[in-house]
C-alpha cells in the first residue's frame, strides 16, 4: 500500500481548505482513470502475447487453418490459389533479400511501358559495351552477349528470365530510363501502387543485398504479372535458343514441368539465401486453378546453389501438398460460385505500371 500523502505546511501557518471539485469534474476525473486502466490491461496482454506485426516468426492461417501443409520451417513463405484466396503465410516477417526475384519487377516495368501483344517481338535493343563486359563476369549471373549485337525486346526478357542474366536486366533499365538509378524510381513506385509496402528496390537486376521484401509482397507482384501472357509465356519456357547467343539457354528453375509448376523466377545469392517465386497449375471441382507462391530466405548465408537447391525442394513439397488439398479446399468453400464471384472482386485484369547461372547467384 502506498504511503499517505502528506501535506507540509511552514510553520505559523494553517493549511487552507480545498475547493469542493464540482460532480462534472469529479466525474471526468473517473473517466480519464477508467480509460488509463484499460490502456494499462491491453499493454500488458500485449506484452504477454506479443504483437503479430513484430513477432519475427508468425503464421497467417488463412484458408489452410487446420491443414497440415509442409511449410518451409526456413525463411518465409505465401501462397495463394487464384480466384479462391489466401491459404496463408509462415515465418519471419522482416524484409530480406530477394536475388534475382528482383528481375521479375524489372519485367512488370518494362512489359508496363513496352508492352508486347501476341507473338510481337517489339523493339530491337541493341547490346552496349557494359552489358557486353558484364557477359563475362564470375561473380554473378549473366547471358552471354557481345556489344552491337540486336535483340528484340522479347529476346532481351528471355534472356534475363530465363538463365537470370544480370547484364541483361541492367541493360533494359538503361535502354528504358537512360540509367539504372532512374529505373529503380520507376521500381519502386510499381512497387508502391501496387501495395508493396514492406519491399525497396536498389538496382535492376537482385545482386544488390539492400533490395529487400517480404514473401507476402513478392506474392502481389506474382498475382499481376501472371496475368500477362506475354511474360507467362516466356516463364514458362523450360529452355529457349536465340539466334547469336551460342548453345541452348537453359531456365534456372528447375521445377518447370513438375508437379504442375508453369513459372516463375528463381534467385540466390549468399545473403538472400535461395528464393523462389512459383506458379502451378492444378485440377479440382471441374476447372483448372492457379496457385501462387513465394519461398525466400531459405539457408541464407549458405552458398548460392545450396540455397537455390533448398528452395526448389521445399517449393515443390509444398505445392504437391497444395495440390492434393485443392478438392477438399474448394469444397470447404461451399459453392462453384466463390471462384467466380471472388475473381471479380480481386485485380484481375493485367494494368502495367504507369511508369548460364553464376557462382554468385541467380
Amino acid at each position: 500500500m502506498l504511503p499517505a500523502r502528506l501535506s507540509v505546511v511552514p510553520a505559523g501557518e494553517r493549511p487552507v481548505d480545498r475547493p469542493a471539485l464540482s460532480l462534472r469534474h469529479r466525474r471526468s476525473l473517473r473517466l480519464a482513470a477508467s480509460m488509463w486502466a484499460v490502456v494499462l490491461i491491453v499493454a500488458a496482454v500485449g506484452g504477454c502475447f506479443g504483437s503479430p506485426a513484430g513477432d519475427e516468426h508468425t503464421a497467417d492461417e488463412g484458408l489452410a487453418a487446420g491443414m497440415a501443409l509442409p511449410w518451409p520451417q526456413d525463411g518465409q513463405t505465401s501462397v495463394m490459389v487464384e480466384g479462391l484466396g489466401d491459404l496463408g503465410s509462415r515465418g519471419e516477417r522482416e524484409p530480406v533479400p530477394i536475388a534475382s526475384v528482383t528481375k521479375v519487377m524489372t519485367a512488370y516495368v518494362i512489359l508496363g511501358e513496352h508492352p508486347l501483344k501476341g507473338a510481337a517481338a517489339g523493339p530491337v535493343i541493341e547490346v552496349d559495351r557494359q552489358a557486353a563486359e558484364e557477359s563475362s563476369s564470375r561473380e554473378e549471373s549473366s547471358a552471354p552477349v557481345r556489344e552491337g549485337q540486336r535483340f528484340t525486346e522479347r529476346q532481351m526478357l528471355e534472356l534475363m528470365l530465363i538463365p537470370s542474366g544480370n547484364n541483361i536486366a541492367r541493360l533494359l533499365a538503361r535502354w528504358d530510363a537512360g540509367s539504372q538509378e532512374a529505373f529503380v524510381v520507376k521500381m519502386n513506385r510499381a512497387a508502391a501502387r501496387l501495395g508493396m509496402t514492406h519491399t525497396t528496390y536498389t538496382g535492376a537486376s537482385g545482386i544488390e543485398p539492400t533490395t529487400v521484401s517480404t514473401a507476402v509482397d513478392q506474392l502481389r507482384l506474382a498475382r499481376r504479372v501472371m496475368k500477362d501472357p506475354v511474360f507467362r509465356s516466356i516463364v514458362a519456357k523450360p529452355e529457349v535458343t536465340i539466334p547469336g547467343v551460342p548453345g541452348v539457354i537453359v531456365n534456372t528453375n528447375t521445377l518447370l514441368g513438375r508437379s504442375g509448376v508453369i513459372g516463375l523466377k528463381t534467385g540466390s545469392t549468399t545473403p538472400a539465401g535461395g528464393a523462389l517465386m512459383w506458379a502451378a497449375e492444378a485440377a479440382a471441382a471441374g476447372r483448372t486453378w492457379l496457385i501462387l507462391g513465394v519461398v525466400l530466405h531459405q539457408d541464407a548465408g549458405s552458398p548460392p546453389a545450396t540455397g537455390l537447391r533448398s528452395a526448389l525442394d521445399r517449393s515443390r513439397t509444398l505445392i504437391d501438398a497444395v495440390r492434393e488439398s485443392l478438392d477438399s479446399l474448394v469444397a470447404a468453400q461451399g459453392t462453384s460460385e466463390l471462384p467466380q464471384r471472388e475473381s471479380r472482386r480481386r485485380d484481375v485484369a493485367w494494368v502495367g505500371p504507369a511508369v548460364g547461372r553464376g557462382p554468385h547467384g541467380t
